[in-house]
């Protein structure tokens, strides 16, 4: 890399186009030819950092005002020197940076947004936000604040009172008879004092001291002897409010110096951020992209363009150079655009080895060079008596010298400026020798002869730049691949020169040139309309894309609407549903009525199965847990076991194939083998009792005498019958005792899901011996 590299490549403009978008004067100062890097790891984590900037940028304005450098103010502060207002706030604002940019980064982050490259930036600076507020809370832009301390508080306030009554003495003065010997009704000030305008020649009915004069010599400005011991004592405070004041300000330059080490990472950090947010933004004002680089390999620019020429009318090219290819040479007509074919490759890749997005489609790939050197222009020095052809061969010269396998090498006109036969061939020998280096090669050349050489070796490419000979105009479009050929006869015709003398010329260009052009006109109209289609194809490829993405969006819309219809639609059956078991309700209480009194002809178990039918039409979303263990249980009738689907506890009634009927509590249904979990039997001493036909449920249960276990199993038993019998309210008597049985009968009972509620029984009803249980 040297300077007239990146000055004929145009890259100072383009250097000094990024530093506009730069934040901090020290960022700006570091955009130099000093971030192109060799490094393929910092290029790497550079260009990633770049597009994580991008990411941000996309979604929000990511504001960095305020970044400044402040490590000089921090060692000031470190060696004992006091911190000027200016100072602090610079402090205060790259702090305030600091907690805004982690706000920002914490909405990504909740919107689970990666940035996994910058966010690091941020989240490993140490938390000295406190520094931020004290600052705030002492200082403004201008100056000390009030209320920095209950001290410079005092003295302002008392300063504020005395010039009161200093100008409450002086309107006195100015007022009445005093008026006409005033050059205005004002109070103003002359060296800090407070005086009145005096017409000069009423000086002497005013007892006072003269301060100032105006220019005319017809106003004299005197401070009124009445005030003259009040401007002393403000004078006297305005001593104490300036010692006060730097007082403050050491102990806030004390505060910075404490934390220096924390403010001197944060200073790095944040200008590192700036420097990426000002690559990324430059990146996105060309519409730049992500490149990728490699070690080794070739050159994949797709929809190259140069970025300093204007976006809207840049024709854009693929500029590509697989990893076999060491040359490529560009022929074709003056003003053509190969000079600016050689100028966006460089620019690239200069670009992308700074981790700046370069000026192609995505996709682009480049190899590091460690050198980049480039003989673009005509630079004829007539101080030195150069010529055109030595003054490139000098710089020629130098850069065979300083080549290399890790070198690229832009080379325009190359051998031009002498006899075309021997600049032809010293052209050939400069490429032969570049190639001997195995440097990459890109170079423009006018020879004829340089067309044929690239088909005598495998790792040379022709290219050239197309040229409508309709128009007589170049069209800007590079064509890899294809040689450019001679327009000479062609545009001779077009500008009507004589047809003998065309016919003539073209009989003496001999047969192998015609049967060449002819070949190369063949090879350009291929080209085009493979270019052509290529276009076509990436079009309907991106509509096809664009109409997947809709279809998929509309298909998630569908299915998010069909389910908000269905549990609308479930919502609406449970309420109708609901109803009519209220209503069933309210008839079973009225049947029980009519029962208690005598009523003949209505069996139990007919109302519960009327009620059960009714609950059965309820729809409940599925309770029902995805829930199988591996190693089935062999069950069989009788059997307590846990249903595991539903976290409920039964008793198998039957069992039929690989399905068994289980009774869980007041429910009976069928469940699947897998889904039921062999129990450990309880010993019960008592059998248990199965409530048959008529059989009456008492309002109470008795459980005096019982032991704890045959106890609780009995109470079990009583709610589920309880349940049946649609009691809101029954007894438990365990009488009084230890108490032992009635903690653990009340335990039971706030475990059970049908009880609403208990309470011991009233002195009436049993006292302590007795809890009364509300079913719900």
């Amino acid at each position: 890399m040297n300077e007239r590299t990146f000055r004929t490549l145009e890259f100072d403009k383009i250097l000094e186009q990024i530093r506009t978008y730069a934040t901090s004067g020290k960022t700006a100062a570091g955009i130099s030819p000093e971030i192109i890097s060799t490094d393929l790891n910092d290029i790497s984590t550079m260009i990633d950092e770049v597009d994580d900037a991008l990411t941000m940028l996309r979604y929000r304005h990511v504001e960095l005002a305020g970044i400044t450098d402040i490590k000089e103010h921090v060692k000031r502060a470190e060696i004992g020197s006091m911190l000027g207002v200016a100072d602090l706030n610079a402090v205060k604002g790259l702090l305030y940076r600091k907690y805004t940019l982690s706000g920002i980064f914490e909405e990504f982050q909740a919107d689970e947004a990666e940035l996994p490259h910058i966010r690091s930036y941020i989240e490993m600076l140490p938390d000295i936000h406190y520094i931020y507020k004290k600052i705030q809370s002492c200082i403004d832009e201008t100056g000390v604040l009030d209320h920095a301390s209950e001290n410079l508080l005092r003295i302002r306030r008392r300063m504020s009172t005395e010039e009161q009554r200093i100008r409450e003495r002086l309107n006195q003065l100015i007022r009445g008879s005093n008026q006409k010997k005033l050059s205005d009704s004002i109070i103003t000030m002359r060296n800090n004092r407070y005086v009145v305008p005096v017409k000069v020649e009423y000086r002497s009915d005013f007892n006072g001291i003269v301060h100032d004069m105006s220019s005319s010599g017809q106003t004299v400005y005197i401070e009124p002897m009445a005030v003259v011991q009040m401007t002393n004592n403000i004078q006297s405070m305005r001593d104490e409010e300036a010692a006060e004041v730097e007082k403050i300000l050491y102990d806030l330059s004390a505060r910075v110096a404490e934390v220096g080490d924390a403010l001197n990472l944060t200073d790095d950090y944040l200008h590192h951020l700036d420097m990426v947010f000002t690559k990324a933004k430059y990146g996105r004002s060309i519409r730049g992209t992500k490149p990728k680089v490699t070690e080794t390999g070739g050159i994949y620019l797709p929809g190259a363009f140069h970025p300093l020429i204007d976006p809207e009318v840049v024709v854009k090219n693929d500029i590509i150079m697989d990893e076999e290819t060491k040359a490529v040479i560009i022929t074709g007509p003056n003003t053509g655009g190969k000079t600016v074919t050689l100028k966006t490759v460089g620019l690239c890749q200069l670009l992308a080895q700074s981790g700046v997005p370069v000026p192609a489609r995505d996709g682009s790939v480049l190899r590091i060079f460690n050198k980049v050197f480039s003989d673009i222009g005509d630079e004829q020095s007539i101080e030195q008596s150069l010529s055109t052809f030595s003054s490139h061969l000098t710089n020629t010269r130098d850069i065979i010298n300083e080549a290399d396998a890790d070198s690229l090498i832009l080379l325009d006109e190359v051998g031009a400026g002498t006899d075309p036969e021997e600049g032809a061939a010293l052209a050939i020998s400069i490429i032969e020798h570049l190639l001997m280096l195995k440097s990459t090669l890109i170079a423009t050349t006018h020879y004829p002869a340089l067309k044929s050489f690239s088909y005598t070796r495998e790792d040379v490419m022709n290219a050239s730049v197309e040229f409508d000979v309709n128009s007589l105009s170049p069209t800007y479009r590079l064509l890899m691949g294809i040689p450019g050929k001679s327009n000479a006869f062609e545009i001779s015709n077009k500008l009507g020169l004589n047809a003998s003398i065309i016919r003539r010329a073209r009989s003496l260009a001999g047969r192998d040139s015609n049967e060449v052009n002819d070949m190369i006109s063949a090879l350009e109209k291929h080209t085009a309309k493979a270019r052509d289609n290529e276009y076509e194809t990436t079009e309907i490829l991106r509509d096809a894309s664009k109409l997947q993405q809709e279809l998929s969006r509309y298909y998630n819309d569908f299915e998010d609407y069909k389910e908000k219809l269905n549990k609308a639609a479930r919502e609406s059956a449970n309420r109708i549903v609901k109803n009519a078991e209220i209503q069933s309700d309210e008839i079973i209480k009225s049947l029980e009525e009519m029962k208690a009194r005598g009523a003949e002809g209505i069996q139990q178990h007919e109302i519960i199965e009327q009620r059960k039918a009714l609950q059965d039409n309820y729809h409940h979303e599925s309770l029902k847990q995805a829930v199988e263990q591996k190693n089935k249980d062999i069950v069989k009738e009788g059997d307590e076991v846990d249903v595991l689907s539903y976290g409920q506890k039964g008793e198998v009634l039957s069992v039929e194939d690989d399905e068994a009927v289980v009774q869980m509590g007041i429910i009976k249904m069928k469940v699947p083998m897998d889904e039921l979990k062999k129990r450990k039997k309880e010993k019960i001493s008592a059998p248990v009792s199965r409530r048959i036909g008529k059989q009456v449920v008492k309002r109470s249960l008795d459980l005096r005498g019982e032991r704890y276990e045959e106890a609780l199993n009995r109470l079990d038993q009583y709610l589920d019958q309880v349940l049946l019998s649609s009691y809101s309210e029954v007894e438990i008597i365990h009488g009084k005792g230890t108490g032992a049985l009635q903690k653990g009968v009340q335990q039971f009972l706030k475990k059970h899901k049908k009880v609403k509620s208990f309470r011991g029984g009233l002195p009436s009803e049993g006292g302590f011996g007795v809890t009364i249980v509300e079913m719900k």
